[in-house]
């Protein structure tokens, strides 16, 4: 279900071309709260937001780091890549600590680059904005991949094949939305089922109505379900109740719907795909500009 809100043609991939792309995505939606952009580290990008976007978090996607690592560091690959993406992926700064010590005893050199970047650029436990799920710009690469070969045409059928791949996109996921009789969107509607599986085994002692303490096996959270909080750290990360915060709620049947962002449910999944991408006429019924045309 991807949300193409801006597409630009341009000569090359510079820094004036980019920061003119995000001045103008910025007059068009502005800064949004809770606002984050995450893309690979390609300078002319991190130039522009740094310009355009100075207030805005910008995280890397932990892939295309990934690769960048990969040809950097050589040695012992394989250990770094699942300390690396248990370091990205970590929760909690406790976690990513414990890791990162993990890290640092099989290449030291490895540690020192990602510190070199900034530890909030890549991690999500010591990211300055909430990403979320949003750990890679794996989107940008989906709407790559559909364009692929639109992108030999001329500028005019490229911009044509994009309004109606848009267009097609934006029916059939307002069209599922519609038919839908779930309450939030199905990839959480599956996260919640999963966290309710894991939480089956979890013992839950209450000290309040809203605190409560949450043992699974040897390790202990403290579920603030009020503050939309748990120890773990993806309660309030991920915006949806984790497995601790889903023992609590089964326990006393209350809704987990109402601990879930808004964000993911069904009324605002209709919102987003509430406008309609008009389809382009034939050329001979366009209006076009004085000024236009006379460029043109």
């Amino acid at each position: 279900q991807i949300l193409p809100l801006a597409y630009a043609i341009v000569d090359s991939e510079n820094d004036a071309s980019w920061e003119w792309f995000f001045v103008q995505f910025r007059e068009t939606y502005g800064q949004r709260e809770g606002m984050c952009i995450v893309s690979d580290r390609h300078d002319a990008i991190w130039k522009a937001t740094s310009i355009v976007y100075p207030e805005v978090p910008h995280c890397a996607c932990m892939f295309h780091l990934w690769n960048n690592i990969k040809t950097n560091f050589r040695k012992s690959q394989k250990q770094i890549k699942e300390v690396y993406f248990a370091l990205a992926r970590a929760y909690t700064v406790e976690k990513f600590n414990r890791h990162m010590a993990e890290l640092e005893a099989i290449d030291y050199r490895v540690k020192t680059y990602l510190m070199d970047i900034g530890y909030d650029k890549w991690s999500r436990a010591n990211s300055k904005g909430n990403r979320t799920m949003t750990m890679t710009s794996n989107i940008a690469e989906s709407v790559n991949a559909a364009n692929k070969h639109a992108r030999d045409l001329p500028v005019v059928n490229l911009l044509d094949f994009m309004t109606t791949l848009i267009q097609k996109w934006n029916y059939i996921n307002r069209k599922d939305a519609v038919e839908s009789f779930m309450k939030i969107g199905a990839k959480y509607e599956k996260i919640l089922a999963d966290n309710t599986i894991l939480s089956q085994t979890m013992m839950v002692l209450s000290s309040t109505e809203f605190l409560h303490l949450v043992i699974d096996g040897q390790t202990r959270n403290v579920v603030r379900l009020h503050e939309r909080n748990c120890t773990c750290g993806r309660f309030q990360l991920d915006d949806i109740p984790c497995p601790h915060a889903m023992a609590v709620i089964q326990k006393f049947h209350m809704d987990s719907y109402k601990y879930c962002s808004d964000y993911y449910s069904i009324d605002y999944l209709l919102k987003i795909y509430e406008i309609t991408v008009n389809p382009l006429p034939d050329d001979t019924t366009w209006k076009i500009p004085e000024h236009v045309s006379s460029q043109v």
